[in-house]
């Protein structure tokens, strides 16, 4: 399969540009999945990967879709180039609620990467990551004390996943907790697509004093595989832009706060 140009995803239509998305957040998704998330049969969804994987967007294997090999840019990659204006904005806004002095754990993400920048230079912090992108841009400002927890990676963002991640977690006690997501429920939870990331937030939530949600606007719009937690488990969401009002609305409901920097 040859590589393309980075290209406009215009000329797709609206489910067919959900479905790139889903898939470069996760890596891969079955087609069951995606035909169960838009409400249309499973032929319908094979149909739009079979298109998707003519333009060389995506790669279809047996059951699902993947990510086309040296084809369309990878999740992360795309991500970094998504309001990276507001990621900063958000990161320096969780740098102002955080003391000096507390432990903190970092999730991953390139919205928890703006936080790790904003958080270079606050004197006494504990950091502990699930993160190798964190613990690196940590690393390069000149932050060395960070604990880094055991695990497999996982995605080019360096997640750290599995059962020796959860258990370093589990031993440990946080102030604060700073997750990312990918997108939220009906009810104001948030929600991501990776069950293994998903199952590290939990132990992190957990194992906190105050977890702080950060996401930009642009998940505003998406969902995701699983719920990550109750949304009553956050107590503030950290974003860029006001949230929609059916957001507002269900967070008001189960008593989140919000902070828009």
């Amino acid at each position: 399969m040859t590589s393309p140009d980075i290209r406009e995803t215009s000329a797709l239509t609206p489910r067919q540009q959900q479905i790139l998305a889903i898939v470069q957040q996760a890596g891969f998704s079955t087609i069951e999945t995606l035909a169960e998330r838009f409400g249309v049969s499973a032929q319908t969804v094979r149909r739009d990967i079979i298109q998707l994987q003519a333009s060389n967007y995506l790669q279809r294997f047996h059951g699902g879709a993947g990510l086309a090999t040296g084809g369309f840019r990878s999740a992360y990659a795309q991500k970094l180039t998504v309001s990276p204006q507001g990621k900063q904005r958000i990161g320096t806004a969780v740098a102002g609620i955080v003391p000096a002095g507390a432990s903190i754990f970092l999730d991953v993400g390139t919205t928890v990467e703006a936080v790790a920048r904003a958080l270079v230079g606050k004197p006494d912090l504990r950091i502990v990551t699930a993160s190798v992108s964190v613990a690196q841009i940590l690393c390069q400002h000149g932050v060395f004390d960070v604990a880094v927890t055991g695990g497999s990676t996982r995605g080019a963002n360096g997640s750290l996943v599995g059962g020796a991640a959860v258990a370093c977690i589990m031993g440990l006690r946080f102030d604060y907790a700073v997750l990312g997501f990918g997108g939220f429920d009906d009810d104001g939870a948030p929600m991501d697509f990776d069950l293994e990331k998903i199952a590290v937030r939990q132990a992190a939530i957990s194992r906190a004093g105050m977890v702080l949600g950060v996401a930009d606007s642009s998940k505003f719009d998406q969902t995701g595989t699983a719920r990550i937690a109750d949304p009553r488990a956050f107590g503030m969401i950290v974003t860029d832009a006001e949230p929609p009002a059916r957001l507002c609305a269900a967070w008001q409901r189960t008593g989140i706060h919000w902070l828009v920097a």
